[in-house]
């Protein structure tokens, strides 16, 4: 299943594609679609290469008029072709499997009323599972689709949907219809789609900027129309338009655009070209967050931008695809700020992107943003906190050190020079530096060929009568990445105001290089109450605050004017209780003392995430329970005081269902879902329900009657998400061994299923349950990322991993699973590596909190 650099490298050298022809017959029941695809090619006249396809059975191989025996040529992964011609005709007939794991072309059976639906998800390697292709990037085509489905089907795909022909019925007598679908531009294959099934829709349009009108569609299971939000969709999506052609200087680059809600989908959304897929929970059937409400607006501007910088102009190989994303990332946010509602977004932006990037930083298996990607399985598991938030991260300091003007003047010349062909990352610095007149090939060199997060610090002299003498910011990295980088940012300096507000009264930007940079603008000025390195967050890297700075940002965290700031300071808590700096029970208390205040939805969600972290983590283990138990009555009581019907109430709420353990705690929570306990202003959803019975099925409150009474109430595909949590969730060790049997032996339920099964598994109050899985799950491992797919295989692989038993004993057993794993096993090694790095950080941090003097018992 693997392809390496050198082979895809090598092929490109031998073959251009000119166009597939691929025709999908989707009638033929629940295991197998029929496909049968030509492609027309040149190629080194007397070469050999292959070509991709996952199947099933290959029916017949025919090339330039040569039958080729499937048996001979074909192992169900790569058919063989030998001799090629100048100009080749290869046509492929073959019957390929549907896909439950949310790659190649997943079906899924709508519980409400037993419909079909299917779409594609192809990045990175999977669209070989729908047709026979060249899979890699730089060898884009044109693609035909013709679809034979049921008549009351809709069919849609990159091109505008054509009017069905009706066909002969179906073997079993049901209507079946074709839609011939016009040829696409010439595109990469993993950015191409079918989504198919009875799909239901709402349409609009946008003007385009070169007169032309676009036609909008958003599509939704029909279960689930009665909540969607078509026009906040349109309205943000026009929003995007008109910001992304205004900054590109380049029209939309497709026919139509059609976003589409899919069922049990593995990521937020992924950027077919003219046929967006997005997660269907971000449909909102209850009330959600603001949080929620902010990502999926960020989702949509993120695809959208993907239309030029990946689908226009798409990276040559996987190496770049960190660019691809971070693009994406970037603009979606500063759309975001500068063309909707969401002004607040590069608040969101540092408490989650970037809190994403200095986690993944840290751990031992961190990478240079421009990762050596030698083989598709490289690829796989490089979708991560690197590729998508430092990046973007990175792409912010890189606006901030050539300007905002220059950088789009340089990206809209490189949309000019290379739409519709492959790029690599030099491409895109050629422009920004002809732009800027600034030499990018030490910056190049040090943000994007290095691994490692920089810390900053302020160091400074105040004279008897608070000025300052001098000041200067020092730089300093890890041993294991030991580069200093250029940084271009801001110092601001902050005073408590009257109203006992912390506002900014100075700032100063600047470029910082090397171990130690003065600030002589800042000498002479009054000390302010608090001085904030890297205030409006341009720079990529850790901070830390003076003293008497963090003495002031302590006491007066919640008094910030503005969020980002806040969020700043917020973030530099969190660095020093990860890095056993500061106790984490300190942490705990600062977050409860001051999330009430918190105005920025996604921030509180970060923090209560966090806060959890601390305490199932980072507690010291004599002290966890208590500390924990102080903590969700502590979430009560904010749930209590805060208006009713706020966005903090409802996340409150949640993080003390997820907590909740002792009785009177699980009293509440059977309060609020009987309906005997009432929170002014708290509405108990259906969705709320469902973590409400998951809190109780932990807590050893509810068995499995109660989950099918709720399941009951609530059959459809979110429910039966839910009540695969909460049976898993099951504190007994019968529950445990069945949720094992069903996840890691059988290996039967689809990607979204087995997700829940997994998190249920992993819920636990008591964590001796677990300790029976711990070696079962190190001899399973090796055996599951064999047989299942790499989405399947890393829900498991990360998941189930024992961190809740939080001992030296799974340091020393994991030490010894990497020990004998083969080389050739990359890929299990990382999340490997990454598990047992959880766990080491946790037991520093834990060491940390018992230092902690005078703590609560």
């Amino acid at each position: 299943m693997n392809l390496t650099r050198a082979e895809a490298r090598e092929r490109a050298e031998l073959i251009t594609v000119e166009s597939y022809d691929v025709s999908l017959d989707l009638t033929r029941g629940g295991e197998v679609f029929g496909s049968t695809t030509t492609v027309k090619f040149t190629a080194a006249p007397g070469s050999a290469s292959f070509i991709d396809a996952v199947t099933r059975t290959v029916h017949s191989v025919t090339l330039n008029g040569r039958v080729l025996d499937p048996a001979t040529v074909s192992d169900g992964v790569r058919i063989q072709l030998p001799d090629l011609a100048e100009h080749n005709e290869l046509t492929i007939v073959a019957d390929m499997p549907y896909m439950n794991t949310g790659e190649g072309l997943h079906r899924f059976v709508d519980p409400v009323d037993n419909e079909v639906y299917l779409y594609t998800q192809f990045e990175v390697p999977d669209s070989r599972r729908m047709f026979t292709v060249f899979e890699q990037p730089d060898l884009k085509a044109t693609f035909a689709f013709t679809v034979t489905a049921p008549s009351h089907w809709d069919v849609i795909s990159n091109s505008p949907t054509p009017a069905p022909v009706e066909a002969g019925p179906a073997e079993d007598g049901a209507s079946r219809s074709v839609w011939t679908f016009a040829p696409t531009p010439r595109l990469s294959s993993y950015v191409t789609a079918l989504i198919a099934g009875p799909y239901q829709s709402v349409r609009s349009e946008v003007s385009s900027s070169d007169g032309r009108v676009i036609p909008l569609g958003v599509f939704a299971r029909k279960s689930l129309m009665q909540y969607l939000d078509a026009d906040n969709i349109f309205e943000l999506t026009r929003q995007g338009f008109g910001f992304f052609e205004a900054q590109f200087g380049c029209p939309y680059p497709f026919e139509k655009y059609d976003q589409l809600f899919v069922p049990e989908f593995n990521a937020g959304a992924m950027e077919n070209a003219g046929a967006v897929t997005i997660l269907e929970g971000y449909v909102f059937r209850s009330k959600v967050t603001g949080a929620q409400i902010e990502r999926r607006a960020i989702t949509v501007l993120h695809e959208l931008a993907h239309m030029w910088f990946g689908d226009l102009v798409t990276m040559r190989w996987w190496n770049d695809l960190w660019l691809n994303e971070s693009f994406a990332e970037y603009m979606s946010h500063l759309a975001a700020v500068e063309a909707t509602s969401f002004t607040s977004a590069w608040t969101t932006f540092a408490s989650v992107e970037k809190s994403w990037a200095y986690r993944q930083d840290q751990l031992p298996t961190t990478h240079p943003i421009f990762a050596e990607i030698n083989d598709l399985q490289d690829v796989e598991v490089n979708f991560d906190g690197i590729t998508y938030a430092k990046g973007a991260s990175v792409l912010r300091q890189l606006v901030a050190w050539v300007g905002p003007e220059q950088f789009m003047a340089g990206v809209r010349e490189y949309f000019a020079k290379h739409a519709w062909h492959n790029t690599e990352l030099q491409d895109l610095l050629v422009e920004l530096e002809k732009a800027s007149g600034r030499d990018l090939d030490r910056w190049g060199r040090q943000w994007l060929e290095t691994a490692g997060v920089n810390t900053l610090a302020p160091e400074l002299n105040v004279d008897a009568d608070g000025t300052l003498r001098s000041f200067a910011i020092l730089q300093s990295a890890v041993p294991e990445w030991p580069t200093l980088r250029p940084h271009r940012l801001a110092v601001g300096f902050y005073n408590l105001d009257d109203a006992g507000k912390l506002i900014r009264v100075h700032r100063e930007e600047l470029d910082v290089d090397g171990e130690r940079t003065e600030v002589p603008a800042l000498a002479g000025l009054a000390r302010p109450d608090l001085i904030l390195i890297n205030d409006d967050d341009l720079a990529y890297a850790k901070v830390r605050l003076d003293p008497a700075s963090l003495a002031t940002a302590t006491a007066h965290l919640k008094d910030f004017a503005a969020s980002l700031p806040r969020t700043l300071v917020w973030n530099s808590a969190w660095d020093a209780a990860r890095d056993g700096e500061t106790p984490a029970r300190k942490y705990v208390e600062l977050i409860l003392a001051n999330v009430a205040a918190e105005t920025d939805s996604s921030v509180i969600l970060v923090q209560l995430r966090q806060l959890a972290t601390a305490l199932n983590f980072y507690v010291a283990e004599e002290h966890r329970e208590a500390a924990t138990v102080a903590a969700v009555d502590r979430l009560w009581d904010l749930a209590s005081a805060v208006p009713g019907g706020s966005d903090g109430q409802l996340q409150f709420i949640k993080c003390f269902a997820l907590l909740a353990r002792s009785a009177s705690q699980l009293d509440r929570v059977s309060g609020l879902l009987d309906g005997s306990v009432v929170l002014d202003g708290l509405t108990v959803d259906q969705d709320l329900r469902w973590e409400l019975v998951a809190s109780l099925v932990a807590g050893g409150r509810m068995g499995q009657d109660g989950i099918d009474a709720e399941l009951q109430r609530d059959n459809t595909s979110s429910g039966q998400n839910a009540a695969a949590l909460a049976k898993a969730a099951i504190p007994t060790p019968e529950a445990k061994a069945a949720a094992w049997e069903s996840i890691v032996v059988k290996g039967e339920l689809s990607n979204a299923l087995q997700g829940s099964a997994v998190t249920g598994f992993m819920r636990v109050l008591d964590r001796s349950l677990l300790e029976p899985y711990s070696e079962k799950y190190f001899a399973a491992v090796p055996g599951i990322v064999a047989t299942r797919t790499h989405a399947l295989a890393q829900q498991i692989v990360v998941g189930l991993y024992p961190a809740l038993l939080t001992t030296q004993a799974t340091i020393d057993r994991t030490d010894g699973f990497l020990a004998s794993l083969p080389a050739e096993s990359a890929a299990l090694r990382r999340m490997m590596l990454e598990n047992r790095d959880g766990v080491a950080r946790a037991l520093r941090a834990r060491a940390a909190d018992v230092r902690q003097e005078g703590s609560p018992a």
